[in-house]
């Protein structure tokens, strides 16, 4: 029996993607002889930096520094501040140390950003649910000492008085964001709940979901192991009890053993992944060949 493969729309870059893309590529051709640092990679993708690096846009990152931190190594020339966002704090400091700015943030993220502060001013206590670490994250529970990051229920604070404002990063699990938002509202009943999950990752999540009733036994999610969103993904693909569940960042990590057994294969991808992966590996496991193709940076772009 021939395998059936399903592409599991929507997938490819989210708008805030594109438009980050787009802004760095312009920031080059407008100044061709400018030194260009991105604060933090672009979007959570290593071939996109690395496609970005052929237009002598330099990336510095470092998952144990801050993006406050990150900005010591520079001294000259334009930043760029990467899909994400980043806190006021670095934002004055950019401003402080001369550096030309160019903003790249999600417009999703920049939403976010300001219901937050509009809360904060009102002396609002503010849940931030989002993950430890993660540039957009860490640019919102940074930013003041009354956002209290929550990654799990168990984060949940026990004794807060006053008004609480409950919000959250753009690319979380639908379904692990429900679980924590009803036990937020357990505990504090006259909590304000907004939720931010965007619309990329919504649809991106449900049409997952929906392939519950397709008899669909393996899934492949296209995307870095740094990309929030597409771990979230695949977390969803084994909530749908999908027996066969992978991230792969490109078609060299494809399980061919694995994918063999698969009678109906579905393929996604995260919102910060190239086209160009995606359909190397649609190619790939529609074939017959176990011959990989080359990767070609020029064509991530």
């Amino acid at each position: 029996m021939k395998r059936k493969i399903t592409r599991v729309q929507p997938q490819g870059y989210c708008g805030g993607v594109l438009q980050a893309i787009a802004l760095a590529k312009k920031c080059r051709i407008d100044n061709p002889d400018t030194p260009i640092t991105i604060l933090g990679n672009l979007v959570h993708n290593s071939y996109v930096k690395k496609a970005l690096a052929l237009y002598d846009l330099k990336t510095i990152e470092d998952p144990n520094r801050s993006r406050l931190q990150l900005l010591d190594e520079l001294q000259e020339g334009i930043v760029i501040f990467t899909a994400h966002g980043v806190s006021p704090q670095v934002y004055k400091k950019a401003k402080q140390k001369g550096l030309q700015i160019v903003d790249a943030t999600c417009p999703f993220v920049s939403q976010t950003q300001k219901i937050v502060r509009d809360h904060l001013k009102q002396n609002a206590w503010v849940f931030y649910v989002g993950k430890k670490g993660h540039p957009e994250a860490e640019a919102i529970y940074s930013s003041s000492d009354h956002v209290i990051l929550i990654e799990s229920e168990q984060d949940i604070p026990s004794h807060i008085e006053g008004e609480i404002f409950v919000t959250n990063q753009t690319t979380m699990s639908i379904l692990e964001l429900e679980s924590i938002f009803q036990a937020i509202k357990d505990r504090y009943p006259h909590a304000v709940i907004h939720d931010e999950i965007c619309n990329a990752t919504r649809v991106r999540q449900q049409a997952i979901l929906d392939l519950k009733n397709q008899n669909v036994d393996g899934l492949i999610v296209v995307g870095d192991p740094t990309s929030n969103n597409t771990q979230k993904l695949a977390a969803i693909g084994k909530k749908a009890n999908i027996p066969y569940v992978a991230c792969v960042a490109d078609v060299t990590e494809i399980d061919q053993e694995k994918i063999r057994s698969c009678q109906h294969l579905a393929i996604t991808s995260g919102a910060s992944t190239p086209t160009y992966l995606t359909d190397q590996i649609c190619r790939f496991v529609s074939s017959n060949s176990v011959e990989v193709e080359p990767i070609d940076i020029k064509h991530i772009l």
